[in-house]
């Protein structure tokens, strides 16, 4: 797993061993970089359940002002540190341009300072029913209206999300059990 697009571009991304963390593919990131475009450009990103840290990191390297990753598995979050370190020698930035919350993501609480433009999530697969409302409520209490993120939500394809106060405005990918990104804003 690399680095698809930007100034980082080929940049290996290390992936804790074991079945825990399904990383995004490099094909769905670059689909999904490819939508946003011009949107990444001096964004701050939330990147939510990051494992390796990919489609933050992914973000960084196609211009992405910085943001912040929440994990809480600590082999997950031993790769995320060392793919940051990689990524920003790369990108010749600071590592202190992002900041890493070892924390689960429904016990998460961002500074009331926050400014975020996108929100990746990409949570297993088995927990998006468990997890996606709540997610959705905490948005709209995090985010006032004026300052409401994109959401890029990963899920497979046959599972439908309706968060009430947010529209889908777009879906790549398709098919059933295949991986698809839905894009969210506020109603």
């Amino acid at each position: 797993m690399r680095i698809s697009g930007g100034e980082a571009r080929g940049i290996p991304l290390i992936v804790p061993k074991g079945d825990a963390v399904r990383p995004a593919t490099d094909g769905m990131r670059q689909a999904v970089f490819s939508s946003l475009g011009a949107q990444v450009g001096g964004a701050r990103f939330l990147d939510l359940f990051a494992g390796s840290g990919a489609y933050g990191l992914e973000a960084l390297s196609r211009g992405a002002a910085g943001g912040t990753f929440v994990e809480r598995s600590p082999n997950a979050l031993g790769c995320l540190r060392k793919n940051i370190t990689s990524v920003c020698k790369s990108l010749g930035r600071k590592e202190s341009d992002v900041a890493v919350a070892p924390i689960d993501v429904l016990r998460f609480e961002p500074t009331a300072d926050l400014s975020v433009d996108l929100v990746f999530i990409d949570p297993p697969y088995e927990m998006i029913g468990d997890v996606a409302e709540r997610l959705f409520e905490k948005f709209s209490r995090f985010f006032p209206g004026d300052r409401s993120p994109l959401v890029v939500f990963e899920m497979p394809g046959e599972v439908e999300l309706k968060p009430i106060a947010w529209e889908c405005v777009k879906r790549l990918g398709k098919g059933a059990r295949q991986p698809t990104v839905a894009f969210f804003r506020r109603t």
